[in-house]
Parts: structure tokens; C-alpha cells; sequence
């Protein structure tokens, strides 16, 4: 466990979490919940239900947190403090991936039937677009800068690139086979988890190419960055694969709880998070030593398909 200095002085907020404390929101799809976790105490702290099967989630600002339900078809925002739905949307479709533009307020939730990313009024969850993307779009991902949106389409092996202001499409880029998870580096390159190809895929969103093809463990699913690296959640080996930002070669595997999906970070980097579908655990893990440092329990089936960690100094 991370331990307070000495004579540090903690203003504790009303769910018992000192100030600034980092905290993980899990998805758990089977037990229909949503597992809340102290990353400075290393606990859960609640479990909230949360009906429909739920899979992707979005950490927003202040007290903003959406989640994506698969079976009831709905997206709904709810209160970090107190678990509670605020509002939500049933969309005609099959919503699965999620991702937050915080600087235009806008919510991008993927059409696994119909081909599309929905565009929403993270307020309101009213549908202010639709975004024709390739078949069956799982992940989604915002730039830090801003600049692009975009989606991993998985039956067109191919990630569909947007421009964020605008909406206007960019580019459809082929990767390797069946992609699934993404997520833009700290550099802005775009990394993409090929589950059928075993590999990630490292994309140009800016120009529309492939720079470099990485193999990894079978079935790459999520990825995060820390410290200069990028780690991929092999579902079916148990691992993680890390990736060196500077050298894009594998430079080692960490074993984790069976099946990890979601991965995401601390605010400073220093801890990564990981759900473990069959083990109803989170792995956490140290990104200088890659060691496991914390096995937590969570609710059953967890996901985490998406940004899941909340920062501690939002």
C-alpha cells in the first residue's frame, strides 16, 4: 500500500477517501455492478448495481461517470460519490464502447449492429450525431489533444479516424485482424489491439498509416500507458505485454489474474489497474518494477472497457 508521508495532512472527502486519492470504477458485467475502488487504501469501498450487463465506462469530470449496459441497450450517467443513476439513455442499437471529448462535452458510444459511433450531449445523453464507422465497432478513443476520434472496427479490421471538432471522417486505416481495444499514447500515436492477429497495430492518426506492427501475448484486448511504456492485456495468456514507447519492441510479459480486459492508470503513473474477467479480481501493478503489488476482489465478471481511473487531482 502507498503510505502517507509524515506530518501530511489528509482532508478526507465523504465516501472516507483522502483528497486526492485515485480511484477505479469496474464495470462488472455478470453480477450487473459496479465495483468502486480505493487505490490509496487498495480496497472496494461499495458495490452498486447496475443493471444490464454493463461493459464500457468513461470517467468524466467532477462527479460525472458514464457507463454502457450492452443487454438493456442503455447509457447511463452516474454519481462517483454515491453510485446512483442521474440519467440515461436507451439507444436502438448495440452500445458497447464509450469515450468522453471533455472539451466539447460529448459522449462516443460505439454501434456493435449497425456500423456507427453515436454522438451524445454528455449533460443531456441526447444523440446530437451518428458517425458511419466499419462493421462492428467495439473500442473508442480520444486523443489527449483533442484532435481525433476514433474507433477500432473489429469485423473490418480496420480503425476509423475522426476529426473531434468537426466529426468529419479522416481516414479508415487497415490494422491486423479483429481489432478490439485502443487508446492514443501520451505522444499521440494510436495504439490498437488486434484480438485475432495476437499483435498491436501502431497508427499515424494525423497522416492515416500504420508505423509499426508489435506481436504480443493471444488475444490482445486493453491497453494503457505508464512511465514511458505501454502495457496490453492478453485476455487468453493471463499477461501483460510490455511495450517500450522508444523502441516499440516487447520487452517483457507480467503475469496477471485469467482473462484481463481492462487496464487503465494512476493520474501519476505509478500504479496500473487491471480487471481479471474469470478471477473477479483487479491486478494491480507497479510500472517501474512490473511487479503485481495488490490482488483485489471485485464484483463478478469485471470489464472496465474503457478510461475507468479517476484522477485524484480532478
Amino acid at each position: 500500500m502507498r503510505q502517507a508521508s509524515f506530518g501530511l495532512i489528509l482532508l478526507v472527502s465523504l465516501s472516507g477517501s483522502p483528497a486526492g486519492a485515485d480511484i477505479a470504477y469496474v464495470t462488472c458485467q455478470n453480477g450487473e455492478e459496479l465495483s468502486r475502488i480505493d487505490l490509496f487504501d487498495m480496497r472496494e469501498t461499495d458495490r452498486w448495481p447496475l443493471p444490464g450487463k454493463p461493459a464500457g465506462v468513461a470517467v468524466g469530470a467532477g462527479d460525472a461517470l458514464f457507463t454502457v449496459s450492452p443487454d438493456s441497450k442503455q447509457v447511463q450517467r452516474v454519481s462517483a460519490k454515491s453510485g446512483e443513476t442521474i440519467s440515461q439513455v436507451t439507444l436502438d442499437g448495440g452500445p458497447i464502447g464509450i469515450a468522453l471529448d471533455r472539451q466539447r462535452g460529448r459522449l462516443f458510444v460505439s454501434d456493435w449492429y449497425n456500423a456507427r459511433l453515436w454522438v451524445l450531449d454528455s449533460e443531456t445523453l441526447s444523440v446530437q450525431a451518428e458517425l458511419a464507422t466499419g462493421t462492428a465497432p467495439a473500442g473508442i478513443a480520444v486523443s489527449d489533444d483533442g484532435r481525433f476520434v476514433a474507433s477500432a472496427d473489429k469485423d473490418a479490421d480496420q480503425v476509423s479516424v475522426f476529426d473531434a471538432e468537426t466529426l468529419q471522417p479522416l481516414h479508415r486505416i487497415r490494422v491486423g485482424t479483429r481489432p478490439f481495444g485502443l487508446r492514443f499514447a501520451p505522444d499521440g500515436r494510436l495504439f490498437v489491439g488486434n484480438v485475432g492477429s495476437n499483435d498491436v497495430s501502431v497508427v499515424d492518426a494525423a497522416s492515416g498509416t500504420v508505423s509499426a506492427t508489435i506481436a504480443v501475448g493471444e488475444r490482445p484486448y486493453g491497453i494503457a500507458f505508464a512511465r514511458g511504456k505501454a502495457f496490453v492485456t492478453n485476455q487468453y495468456a493471463n499477461t501483460l505485454s510490455v511495450i517500450p514507447l522508444g523502441t516499440l519492441e516487447h520487452e517483457a510479459l507480467i503475469e496477471v489474474g485469467e482473462y484481463p480486459e481492462g487496464i487503465d492508470a494512476t493520474a501519476a503513473q505509478d500504479l496500473l489497474v487491471v480487471a481479471n474477467w474469470f478471477d473477479n479480481t483487479v491486478s494491480i501493478v507497479d510500472p517501474e518494477t512490473l511487479n503485481v503489488v495488490e490482488t483485489l476482489e471485485t464484483c463478478d465478471g469485471p470489464r472496465a472497457f474503457g478510461r475507468f481511473v479517476r484522477g485524484g487531482m480532478e
